[in-house]
């Protein structure tokens, strides 16, 4: 019989199961985050209704979609065409059409699942990848508030995440759209384009994305450059920024409107306490996306500048315009989590092995204490301790090495002696220290 090469596809990510444990606490940290501000779980199919999952896709999106058939006895006349989403934002816009009457506005929602994209397997890219997405979602209308509140999630999650220093980019989108109405820019596709050139800068460079809109489609003046170049510069708290823009002479409400919002929420992230160091004011920051209205985000470790944002996001003013009537505006973040998470364990940040969720093992020592070692496993169970009991009685040092290999830290020893005296002796298989312990005593010992 040939055997096949066992492998996966190129952009996956499968991992050890001490390494799977690191992603699994980096994961529960993120969701912990989000619940504590009052964010509510929801999950959504892998696969969608090819129309539903790409009312709102051009040719490039679908060129990153995996299309599903059905075939043999599960296509009955006309199989539905199905695709696998990519991303999270479109099916939660499909969510809450669908669900409008149910939910309770604004509607807090978080969700943690996989999505699946058709990229070139390089440069950190995946294929199949966790998004961790917050958003606030309001009825008819939606209050700064919310824009405000994201910030203050960024820094709580990333603070319990320990990746170190980071700041959060904030700006708001209304300002350079103004500032292109001010150039006598009316058409709405061209701004976009514009705000798409400035969002390359960190990637092609001021210089490069600067003569691209001195020349062709663009044609901006040498004044109106100059004018871009000043705002985009701007950096820093309410001072540095808000308050010059309000000095500058663009006569624009547009511009106005986003210079007040952008102070609105400068000002109401200080009211949450969060550290001056851990959020600025960066009015280079457009976001590439054109259905972002109004506040954008993004945010950037400090000592890894290399990474890139690590999660970003922004206000749109209707979510789920092509599916409903209602108006459903919003704002809300992203994290890509398996880009991280690897890109992360890459630059040393995080560990990249952890010790075993099973905190005790029990071993065997004598075949005929069976069920002695089966009520000790119960007991530390009931006690809220992890506890996994060894398959058989054999030799000590094999069982201690079964331990240290899949990462449980405690073995716990009962012969005849011990079990005559009542006690069990419990290894430290780390530090290699042993101690004897009372039965009764046990639990609350191995807890401490």
């Amino acid at each position: 019989m040939e055997r096949v090469k066992p492998r996966t596809m190129p952009g996956v990510m499968e991992l050890l199961p001490r390494e799977q444990v690191v992603l699994q606490r980096f994961l529960d940290t993120i969701r912990a985050g989000y619940e504590r501000f009052g964010f509510l779980p929801i999950e959504t199919p892998v696969i969608e209704m090819r129309d539903v999952l790409l009312t709102k896709s051009g040719g490039d999106t679908e060129k990153q979609v995996y299309f599903v058939q059905s075939t043999g006895s599960l296509a009955q006349g006309e199989p539905p065409k199905l695709a696998m989403r990519f991303d999270l934002t479109v099916p939660l816009a499909r969510y809450v059409a669908q669900h409008e009457h149910d939910l309770a506005f604004p509607f807090r929602r978080y969700q943690i699942q996989r999505v699946y994209r058709g990229e070139r397997a390089q440069h950190g890219r995946f294929r199949e990848f966790y998004q961790c997405d917050i958003d606030v979602i309001g009825k008819d209308s939606l209050g700064l508030a919310a824009d405000a509140e994201i910030p203050v999630v960024i820094d709580h999650v990333f603070s319990a995440l320990e990746v170190g220093e980071f700041t959060i980019h904030i700006s708001n989108r209304k300002i350079l759209r103004g500032l292109m109405g001010s150039f006598g820019f009316e058409d709405a596709d061209k701004i976009a384009a514009v705000l798409r050139e400035i969002d390359k800068i960190d990637k092609r460079g001021r210089d490069a994305v600067l003569e691209t809109l001195r020349e062709g489609d663009f044609g901006l003046s040498e004044d109106s450059l100059a004018k871009l170049i000043e705002v985009i510069e701007l950096r820093g708290d309410r001072s540095a920024t808000t308050e010059k823009l309000r000095a500058m002479d663009v006569t624009n409400d547009t511009f106005r409107e986003g210079v007040e919002e952008l102070d609105r929420v400068l000002a109401a992230i200080a009211d949450y306490g969060v550290a001056p160091s851990r959020y600025q004011a960066n009015l280079a920051i457009a976001r590439g996306l054109d259905y972002y209205t109004g506040t954008v985000y993004e945010t950037l470790l400090d000592a890894h500048p290399e990474v890139g944002s690590v999660c970003s996001g922004g206000r749109y003013e209707d979510l789920a315009s092509l599916y409903t009537k209602s108006k459903l505006p919003g704002v809300g973040i992203s994290i890509g989590a398996t880009r991280l998470f690897e890109q992360l364990r890459t630059a040393g940040v995080l560990a990249t092995d952890a010790g075993s969720s099973t905190q005790v093992l029990v071993t065997q020592m004598d075949a005929s204490l069976g069920e002695e070692y089966r009520k000790i496993a119960s007991e530390l169970r009931n006690a809220g301790i992890n506890t996994e009991v060894y398959g058989e009685a054999t030799k000590l040092a094999k069982q201690f090495k079964y331990a240290t290999k899949a990462g449980i830290r405690y073995a716990l020893i009962v012969g005849g002696d011990e079990a005559q005296k009542g006690v069990a002796m419990l290894k430290d298989l780390v530090e290699g220290e042993q101690r004897e312990i009372p039965r009764a005593e046990l639990a609350s010992a191995i807890q401490r």
